[in-house]
């Protein structure tokens, strides 16, 4: 029999698949056994765990979660023996959010639920949408903040409603003009009912499915979907990545001031990849390459799921510094010409012609204003990348303008999630 670790990791259970993978390293702790890096880790209620042959003696097995936190575990392998090492993430503060818990959304339940009263944030770039305005000291202090948020679902934006300089212009307005059907297309945007959280309702967990909402009667959606978060005068504006295949996609609402997680997060709950898009949302598109194991299928079956293709394209382009022409090429050009609403397809086409040994710059220039005038991206990493990309022509009026109008959205965006999430108003003015 081989001598081997069984390694995973075990999340509180919600009674539904809670399956994901992670990337961690095996290190000899005694220096006498060979290291694995970037191994592959279960994550699950009750995962079946993935096994890694080794030489008898002392290991150090660390697990790299998506928020950047190392678990670490020690393991003593013993010569023909399998030796389990579980790392235990199951003190998620509620069972229906132990996918937020993985992914870094959220703080432990004995954080969460600590008896001390959580403090409001005193600036408006804390991770709380409530963060109150900065009052002299000898103020007389504020009334409460009422800790509840308005949910608005927009199922159907039309795509001039999408462009940048109406996203803008909703940043701009008044605070008491309407966000939601300012965006939405004709007929009146809606208004969900807050998810039945047990004992607090201050991170409400909202679930959407390829049609909407869960559970709600079911409205063919348009090409883009968004969720407009209200609460104590700050609105923000979610980029929703529907549909992604059959996948169900979570938006976490954080009302109280947070050591961890943004104040709006999105997860999709995707077993293969969920964690592979954290990662790429926290810059380290390496480890989200391990999850992204087969990046030329998701690109291939781009038909089935777009919206994946394009993840596994940013971290392809993002990892693989080849400048000759490869195979996954022309894949881009048809990820860019095939999903007109996608505008992410045309920004990853532009950057590679960027990219290449001999730079297509007229046709990355095409490319850059085509996308640009397509919306704002799906993803946040889009939006840093359609910057960069513009930056290169800083003599031609046409790239300038748009660079100037995507500049001033990136100010509103949230850098620390995967999908584009914006600040629209802050709270409390």
């Amino acid at each position: 029999m081989n001598t081997t670790l069984a390694v995973r990791l075990l999340i509180s259970s919600t009674g539904e698949s809670t399956d994901s993978v992670i990337v961690g390293d095996i290190l000899s702790a005694d220096l006498t056994g060979d290291s694995l890096r970037d191994i592959l880790i279960p994550c699950g209620s009750a995962p079946s765990p993935r096994t890694y042959p080794v030489v008898p003696g002392r290991y150090l097995v660390s697990a790299t979660l998506p928020s950047g936190l190392v678990l670490t575990e020690n393991a003593l392998a013993e010569e023909g023996k399998e030796t389990a090492v579980d790392f235990v993430m199951t003190d998620s503060p509620y069972e229906t959010h132990s996918w937020q818990y993985l992914m870094g959304n959220i703080e432990p339940g004995a954080v969460y639920h600590s008896p001390a009263e959580a403090p409001l944030a005193e600036s408006v770039a804390s991770r709380s949408m409530v963060a109150p305005a900065a009052a002299p000291d000898d103020a007389a202090p504020e009334a409460p903040v009422d800790l509840t948020a308005l949910a608005t679902w927009i199922g159907d934006a039309t795509p001039a409603n999408c462009a940048f300089a109406s996203m803008l212009a909703l940043g701009d307005g008044p605070p008491e003009a309407p966000v939601a059907e300012k965006l939405a297309a004709p007929g009146k945007p809606r208004v969900l009912s807050a998810p039945d959280v047990p004992g607090d309702a201050v991170t409400p967990l909202y679930r959407f499915g390829p049609d909407g909402p869960v559970g709600a009667p079911d409205e063919p959606p348009g090409a883009r979907q968004f969720l407009v978060i209200e609460a104590a005068g700050s609105v923000r504006l979610v980029t929703l990545p529907l549909p992604w295949g059959t996948s169900e996609v979570e938006v976490l609402v954080n009302l109280r001031q947070s050591p961890t997680g943004s104040a709006v997060s999105v997860a999709v709950r995707d077993p293969e990849v969920g964690a592979g898009l954290a990662y790429m949302a926290q810059g380290a598109l390496d480890m989200a390459a391990r999850l992204f194991t087969d990046v030329g299928s998701m690109l291939h079956s781009k038909f089935q799921n777009p919206l994946a293709a394009a993840a596994g394209a940013y971290v392809l382009i993002g990892t693989d510094h080849t400048q000759g022409e490869t195979y996954w090429d022309p894949w881009l050009e048809t990820l860019a010409d095939s999903f007109p609403w996608i505008p992410d397809g045309a920004i990853l086409r532009s950057v590679r012609l960027l990219r290449r040994a001999s730079p297509d710059r007229e046709g990355a220039r095409k490319g850059l204003i085509e996308a640009f005038d397509r919306g704002i991206p799906f993803y946040t990493l889009g939006l840093v990348w359609l910057v960069e990309g513009l930056s290169a022509f800083p003599d031609d009026p046409e790239c300038v303008e748009r660079l100037d109008q995507a500049r001033r959205l990136s100010w509103l965006a949230d850098m620390r999630e995967p999908f584009l999430i914006l600040d629209l108003r802050q709270g409390s003015e």
